[in-house]
């Protein structure tokens, strides 16, 4: 067995955890969300964490647990949304955020990845987004500079790996997993399905395994719904 591969989350995140650590979080919603990992995160009791993450899941599932149990200090997100604690925690200044446009969060994680410190873009000019930021003019319009994104660990899901760390996103949930699998010092990964180096074809990988130092393999993994609409039949 590659020794990338790792027998269960709290393993895999052993030596990794400290108080006061950043922390980046793949996922969309409740899709492609490293919940393994997540729980791992809270059993340790780690705290003080800065989290970079679209959102914070839902009440009671993935970042919300973390919610509950105060070890969060910063949320860096774009969306608050569907959780409750979420935004009663910042409402009630018990929780830091920095709120992002959600393009420019995925770049300043894709930027952080690319070894690019800094980058400018039009959105959130003359907003309070662009408070405090330097601004610039190119061909006549004003941009703003935002600072690209790293952590000292990112936790990412993925549909299939390879026992080397190739990994494969599976629809919505190649969302803010591959630029954070690439931002991380660290990456840990938890994959649906594991196999052989080789079994993968070259043009499917997403993730090259140069990236990806830890990998969990967590199969069955239940696919929640985070708000379901239905109608009647006819």
């Amino acid at each position: 067995m590659s020794k990338k591969v790792y027998s269960n989350a709290t393993t895999a995140l052993a030596g990794l955890l400290k108080d006061g650590m950043t922390i980046m979080s793949g996922g969309f919603g409740l899709c492609g969300i490293p919940e393994s990992l997540i729980l791992a995160i809270r059993e340790s009791g780690v705290k003080n964490l800065t989290v970079i993450s679209n959102n914070a899941g839902v009440d009671g599932i993935s970042l919300g647990i973390l919610l509950e149990t105060k070890q969060i200090k910063k949320m860096i997100s774009s969306y608050v949304g569907e959780n409750k604690l979420f935004a009663q925690q910042f409402l009630g200044g018990e929780l830091e955020l920095e709120f992002n446009p959600q393009g420019t969060l995925a770049e300043r994680i894709r930027a952080g990845g690319a070894g690019i410190p800094a980058f400018f873009t039009k959105t959130g000019v003359g907003t309070i987004i662009a408070d405090g930021k330097e601004l610039k003019d190119f061909d006549g319009e004003t941009y703003v500079m935002e600072r690209g994104l790293r952590a000292d660990l990112a936790i990412v899901h993925a549909w299939k790996a390879d026992t080397e760390g190739n990994l494969v996103y599976r629809k919505t949930a190649r969302n803010f997993n591959p630029m954070m699998a690439t931002a991380g010092k660290v990456t840990v990964a938890q994959v649906e399905h594991l196999v052989q180096p080789g079994e993968i074809d070259p043009d499917h990988i997403i993730t090259p395994g140069i990236f990806v130092q830890r990998i969990i393999h967590v199969p069955g993994v239940e696919k929640r719904i985070e708000q379901r609409t239905t109608r009647k039949r006819a």
